[in-house]
C-alpha cells in the first residue's frame, strides 16, 4: 500500500489540536476545523494519523502535563486542569496508563522543580561579569 499524505483539512484539524490542547476541545471541535461531519471526520484522521482524533488529542494533553510535572511544582490537579481535562480521576488513570506510573511518581523519578528555576538575564549578567578588568581603564588606576 502506498502513502498518501493526508489531505490538508486533515493537517489543520491536527494543528488545531496541538495548538489548542489546553482548551474545551472536542473531536466535534476538530472536525469543524477540517470542515467534515464528526463520524467521516473520525473515519479519516485514523487512516491518516493511526489513532482516533480523541486519543491524539488525549496525546497531546498527556505530553504537556508530563512536561509539567518534571519543569514545576504545581499540583496535579492544577496541572491537569491547565492541560485541558476536566477530571483528576480520569487525569491519573490516563496518566497512568501512558506513563506506567501514576502523576506523583512519574515527579519523584525528576529533580525538584526548584532547581530548574530561572534566572532572569538582568541578574546572570550583573553577576556573571567578571570581577578583575583586563581593558584599558584598568592601566589608568594603575600607578606604574
Amino acid at each position: 500500500m502506498a502513502f498518501v499524505p493526508p489531505a490538508r483539512h486533515l493537517l489543520r484539524a491536527k494543528d488545531v489540536a496541538d495548538g489548542h490542547y489546553n482548551e474545551p476541545l472536542g473531536v466535534d471541535d476538530l472536525a469543524g476545523a477540517a470542515g467534515l461531519s464528526r463520524a467521516h471526520f473520525s473515519r479519516e484522521f485514523r487512516r491518516a494519523f493511526g489513532e482516533s482524533p480523541h486519543a491524539y488529542l488525549l496525546t497531546r494533553r498527556l505530553e504537556r502535563a508530563a512536561a509539567l510535572l518534571r519543569s514545576t511544582d504545581r499540583t496535579v490537579a492544577d496541572i491537569c486542569f491547565a492541560v485541558g481535562l476536566k477530571s483528576v480521576g480520569s487525569f491519573t488513570t490516563s496518566f497512568t496508563r501512558t506513563y506506567g506510573r501514576p502523576p506523583t511518581a512519574y515527579r519523584a523519578e525528576f529533580p525538584p522543580a526548584s532547581q530548574h528555576a530561572l534566572i532572569p538575564a538582568c541578574v546572570l549578567r550583573a553577576y556573571g561579569r567578571p570581577q578583575h578588568r583586563t581593558f584599558r581603564e584598568d592601566s589608568r588606576l594603575d600607578p606604574a
